[in-house]
C-alpha cells in the first residue's frame, strides 16, 4: 500500500506542515508522527489535558488535505456505537412501501427480510467511516475512558483494518487510515493495544514554545501581552494545588478575552473578570485569584 506522505519528506518538512496549520510540535513529536505516516502505525499519544493531542490529528488532517473523523469514547461505548447501526425507522417506511405498493405477497419473506438490509439503510459510525473514506485520519478520541473489551475491538480492527458486515459483507480500507488515539492516562491502556502503536507523551510546552503557539493561534494578542499570559500560566501549572491546571487552550482563551477587554498588560481586575477563561472549577478560581493577587503586585 502506499504511504500517504511523500517520499522525500523529512520530519522538519512535516513540522513546517503542521506549524502552517498553526500546530507548533517540539522534534520528537514532528519524528513519532512521521514514523507513524510512514510505517503506517497507529499513534498513541497520552499527556494532560489542554496539551495539544486532539489539535494535532486535527492538524495531521488539515496539512494532508485528508478528512477527520473522530470518535469520541465514553464509559459503556461499544462496537455498534463505532461501526455501524442499522436506520430502523427507515426500514419500517421501505417496508410499509412494498406493502402498500402490493410487492410484500409478491415477495418471499427471505427476499423481503434481505431488502430492509440494503446498503442504504446502514448508519455508518466513525471507525466504518473511516474504512470507507480512506485515505483519512481517524481519532480515537479519549480511549482511555472505554472499557477493556472495547480496547480489545479496537485491536482487531487496527490490526486489519477491515469489518464485517453480515448482512453485507466484508469493508476493507483500500489505505489504512491515518490513527491516532489519545488518552489523559485515567487508567493504564493495556499492553495488547500500546504494542500496536507508536507512543509519545506530550508535555505542556515551555514558555517560549507556548508563545510561539500564542503568537501563531492568536496574532491578534500583543506581543507584550502574550508573553505575560504565558508566564501567569506556566507559573500556575507548577502548582500542586489545582484540581485542572491550565492548558494550552485555556491559555488561549485567556489571551483572547484580555485582548477582546483591549487589556494592554494584565492588572488583577482584568484577570478577575476574565478568570472564566482561565479555570475551570469554582476552587481552583479562589486560589488562582489569590495566586494572581501575589504575582501582580510583586
Amino acid at each position: 500500500m502506499e504511504p500517504l506522505i511523500p517520499a522525500d519528506l523529512a520530519p522538519n518538512d512535516l513540522a513546517q506542515r503542521l506549524g502552517a496549520t498553526g500546530y507548533l510540535c517540539d522534534d520528537a513529536l514532528a519524528t513519532v508522527t512521521y514514523l507513524a505516516l510512514k510505517m503506517q502505525r497507529p499513534l498513541l499519544l497520552e499527556g494532560e489535558p489542554g496539551t495539544g493531542k486532539t489539535a494535532l490529528a486535527e492538524a495531521i488532517a488539515e496539512s494532508l488535505g485528508l478528512p477527520l473523523v473522530r470518535l469520541q469514547c465514553y464509559e459503556g461505548i461499544d462496537a455498534t456505537q463505532a461501526l455501524y447501526d442499522w436506520d430502523f425507522p427507515r426500514q419500517i417506511l421501505h417496508l410499509r412501501a412494498l406493502e402498500a405498493a402490493g410487492r410484500a405477497d409478491d415477495q418471499s419473506v427471505e427476499e423481503a427480510e434481505k431488502s430492509l438490509y440494503d446498503a442504504r439503510f446502514l448508519l455508518a459510525r466513525p471507525v466504518l467511516q473511516a474504512l470507507q473514506q480512506s485515505p483519512a485520519v481517524l481519532l480515537v478520541d479519549e480511549v482511555d475512558r472505554a472499557d477493556d473489551e472495547f480496547e480489545a475491538f479496537l485491536l482487531e480492527v487496527l490490526s486489519t483494518y477491515q469489518v464485517s458486515i453480515p448482512e453485507l459483507g466484508t469493508v476493507r480500507a483500500t489505505t489504512p487510515p491515518i490513527v491516532v488515539l489519545t488518552s489523559n492516562r485515567t487508567r493504564e491502556l493495556h499492553d495488547a493495544l500500546k504494542r500496536r502503536c507508536l507512543y509519545h507523551w506530550i508535555d505542556h510546552p515551555g514558555l517560549d514554545r507556548e508563545v510561539e503557539i500564542v503568537r501563531s493561534r492568536a496574532p491578534e494578542v500583543s506581543e507584550e501581552l502574550r508573553r505575560q499570559v504565558v508566564s501567569i500560566v506556566q507559573a500556575l501549572r507548577d502548582r500542586d494545588d489545582l484540581q485542572k491546571p491550565p492548558g494550552v487552550a485555556e491559555t488561549l482563551d485567556w489571551a483572547r478575552a484580555l485582548n477582546y477587554l483591549g487589556t494592554a498588560e494584565i492588572d488583577l481586575a482584568a484577570a478577575s473578570a476574565t478568570l472564566g477563561a482561565l479555570v475551570k472549577y469554582r476552587e481552583d478560581a479562589d486560589r488562582v485569584r489569590h495566586a494572581l493577587e501575589q504575582m501582580l503586585r510583586a
